[in-house]
């Protein structure tokens, strides 16, 4: 055991062996066994889309009847003839002749007969020597449309099985009962539609059912007009649904059996295939011998190649953990010269690149660090001085109250409020709303410094006033606006602030229709935004930069400030930030 797990050679070789055997063995049962139910599912889905199609035949048969009924009944020449005595023979001829076309037109058709309820004899397309049909049916008690089971009829081509519809017919004028007509279908014309198709391979058997369940119609003629519980005792066969199929196994052994049950909703009847389970046997035998064929040629081949692979897998390996071993986190990762260019090459390669890149992030990372802090550091200088004059402006704030200086005792209660929200209590985040009630004081504060210059809007969505922000992100571009747009227009100018939900961000938009930039001065500053280092001693922009070196930090480089602006036209700056619930 101890010379097996000094070398992973060994052990893979050992562990390769011995576990192939096994899961090839699973594989061919699991193969065997999933073939045999996806084989079994086809036959029996075969099976149902068989005898759908005869049904759908079978349904053609029973509507075309139907259909030819409604003709019938209202047609004239036989609304005459059942409704008075005074009928010529010529009507009787057309009659006749009518219903004769559509027997012979449709090869299923026996015969079509006319009986009135009084006045004249009935009417037939065929001369009917002997029929059994009124052991099934007093005709003069059917009051609505209905299929008889199977009986006897013989004229002069001698005696068949037939099944008929019996539809009460009415006056079309009065509505009153004028007679019946019977439209009789031959039972073998029915049973040519269970032999067009082979059902189960031509081992199938098929029985069209009464709603008493006696054999209508079937492949076996032997069957015709027994009850099915007698063929077959204790077969569930009425389908459980109105329109849909229905299948179950019936029987035991040797002679178990797959029925499929389609029922027939506008005639009551049942369309039943039964299919030998033997067709499935002989179908696993043939998927067996070619699994375990596979499965013994799949070992054979894989103990072959499992040496060779492990010798080619394993020698790579071996170079890579002994570079692995000697990596130091102070160092660079010593590099690795792949011999090839196969998985083993790329994963070498993939090892290098793996040392370039973690070279570079803890270049980047030492470069981001301090350029955090340093804003940090900025930022914290920002709320130190205003710490200590937020004291002093309260007791000046005080003394302007008292002294009745109303002018004096706003602007500095804006700057208290405008120094205090710098403060923050040391926070980062504030609430939307705080951001924007923090430049307001600011405005109001300008606004007493420079009368009459400047209008100062701000449009909120008010959902997302409780979400969190950074703070101190809008006041220095409302100053940039003032500063370099309005006042320098020399006429009264307007700055609007908009705040909207995009999406999953809170967007934001400063907009002033000061004095614009040029082309050339907006590419310098977008270029000085650009820049990876912020100038200690920046001139124009250094608002806008800390601004956004902050939203880059804090929020990512999607964030960044946008600039567009046009000469005479005004300024434009947004951002984009992801909605916080709470203070990040």
């Amino acid at each position: 055991m101890r010379w097996i797990a000094a070398s992973l050679q060994r052990k893979l070789s050992l562990l390769m062996l011995a576990s192939t055997l096994l899961p090839l063995a699973l594989l061919g049962v699991f193969t065997y066994k999933v073939s045999t139910d996806v084989t079994e599912q086809k036959l029996l889905q075969s099976g149902v889309d068989t005898l759908g199609q005869m049904q759908g035949k079978l349904r053609f048969v029973i509507s075309d009847i139907e259909s030819l009924s409604i003709t019938l009944i209202g047609q004239s020449d036989i609304q005459l003839y059942l409704s008075t005595t005074a009928v010529n023979e010529q009507v009787k001829t057309r009659i006749l002749s009518f219903m004769s076309d559509l027997t012979s037109s449709k090869n299923y058709i026996s015969n079509i007969a006319i009986y009135p309820k009084q006045f004249n004899p009935p009417l037939s397309t065929t001369n009917v020597y002997e029929s059994t049909l009124d052991r099934q049916v007093d005709l003069a008690k059917v009051k609505e449309k209905r299929w008889t089971g199977l009986y006897d009829m013989t004229d002069f081509a001698g005696t068949h099985r037939v099944l008929s519809l019996i539809r009460p017919m009415r006056s079309i004028y009065t509505l009153e009962p004028i007679g019946w007509l019977i439209v009789s279908v031959d039972e073998s014309a029915i049973a040519d539609i269970w032999s067009e198709v082979g059902f189960g391979e031509g081992k199938g058997r098929v029985l069209l059912l009464g709603g008493d369940g006696s054999v209508l119609s079937s492949t076996e003629r032997a069957w015709l007009a027994r009850p099915v519980e007698e063929l077959f005792p204790d077969i569930p066969w009425k389908a459980d649904g109105a329109s849909n199929y229905s299948r179950f196994r019936y029987g035991k052994g040797s002679g178990a059996m797959n029925a499929i049950v389609y029922p027939e909703p506008s005639t009551g009847w049942t369309l039943m295939g039964l299919t030998p389970e033997s067709l499935n046997r002989s179908q696993n035998r043939y998927i067996l011998q070619l699994s375990a064929a596979a499965v013994v040629i799949s070992i054979v081949m894989n103990a072959g190649l499992i040496l060779f692979v492990i010798q080619r897998v394993t020698n790579p390996l071996k170079v890579l953990a002994r570079l692995l071993s000697k990596i130091n986190p102070d160092e660079p990762v010593p590099v690795y010269h792949p011999s090839s260019s196969d998985e083993i090459g790329q994963l070498s390669k993939s090892y290098n690149k793996l040392g370039s890149h973690i070279k570079q992030l803890k270049e980047q990372l030492i470069r981001d660090e301090t350029r955090k802090k340093e804003a940090d550091i900025r930022a914290l200088q920002a709320q130190i001085n205003p710490h200590f004059l937020y004291n002093t402006l309260s007791s000046v704030h005080w003394m302007a109250l008292m002294s009745e200086e109303k002018r004096i005792a706003e602007m500095v209660g804006a700057l208290s409020d405008f120094l205090q929200f710098s403060l923050n209590k040391g926070n980062d985040y504030c609430p939307v709303r705080q951001e924007f009630a923090h430049i307001r004081n600011y405005a109001q504060i300008q606004a007493l410094r420079y009368p009459g210059q400047f209008e100062v809007e701000c449009i909120v969505d008010p959902e997302l006033s409780d979400k969190y922000m950074l703070k101190l992100l809008l006041q220095p571009l409302l100053e940039n606006a003032m500063i370099h747009g309005i006042l320098k227009k020399g006429e009264q100018g307007t700055i609007a602030v908009y705040l909207e939900q995009r999406g999953g961000d809170m967007h934001f938009l400063v907009l002033d229709d000061g004095i614009g930039m040029t082309g050339e001065r907006l590419r310098q500053l977008r270029d000085s935004l650009a820049e990876p280092e912020l100038p200690e001693h920046a001139a124009a922009g250094y608002g806008l930069r800390n601004v956004n070196e902050r939203l880059r930090l804090h929020y990512g480089p999607r964030s960044c400030l946008r600039i567009d602006s046009r000469p005479g036209a005004g300024t434009r700056i947004s951002f984009s930030i992801p909605i916080l619930e709470g203070p990040a």
